[in-house]
């Protein structure tokens, strides 16, 4: 069974184990066990001897949607931050001091990607790591160094919701500070709000 971070919980849990499978010619998408999440974006990094970025994607707050109707969104967005240029150093500072926080908030997304192989690892809502690259033969035995393995179809949470088995993800705040406090806290280093996307 698949070990989920604080924030998320899924009805159909039972269902759920760590695998990976390839998604398509760029990406491989994983279900990866909470207390592994921090490993694999550590060793991410540490394959990728190049200037990084941070990436943090946060629901826009209730106050900034536009509603049709009391209680009700036609679309919603998401905030995207970047912090450009980080060395591996200063990513992996990043994953000791907020990591915690990252791996078990379930409204963020967040993420490391290379400024010149343009290869990116995102971790998605319910433990859904997925890795784009154009070279994807550099990653045949990225997941199974942390024992996740190749599957044939790989059963997300999002694969389970249904009326009778839902999903449910909320912010999980670590030591008195939540996900909405990083681009504050970072701004003195660089982050930026880079763009609001519609989901």
């Amino acid at each position: 069974m698949l070990e989920l971070g604080k924030g998320y919980q899924v009805a159909a849990v039972q269902d759920l184990a760590e695998g990976y499978e390839q998604t398509s010619e760029t990406y491989l998408t994983a279900n990866v066990g909470v207390k592994k999440l921090v490993e694999v974006c550590q060793h991410f990094i540490a394959i990728h001897p190049e200037p990084l970025f941070f990436i943090l994607e946060l629901p826009v707050t209730a106050d900034r949607e536009e509603e049709v109707a009391p209680g009700v969104l036609t679309e919603s967005h998401r905030d995207v931050y970047y912090l450009d240029g980080c060395s591996q150093e200063v990513c992996l500072w990043l994953l000791e001091r907020y990591g915690d926080l990252l791996i078990n908030d379930g409204m963020s997304k967040f993420g490391f990607g290379c400024h010149q192989s343009q290869d990116e690892i995102m971790l998605g809502q319910y433990n859904v790591v997925t890795i784009y690259s154009q070279q994807l033969e550099n990653y045949a035995d990225f997941f199974a160094a942390h024992e996740i393995f190749q599957v044939n179809q790989l059963v997300t949470a999002w694969d389970t919701f249904s009326a009778q088995t839902p999903g449910k993800a909320e912010r999980a705040d670590y030591q008195g500070k939540s996900v909405y406090d990083l681009p504050t806290e970072l701004k003195e280093v660089g982050m930026y709000l880079g763009e609001t996307r519609a989901e």
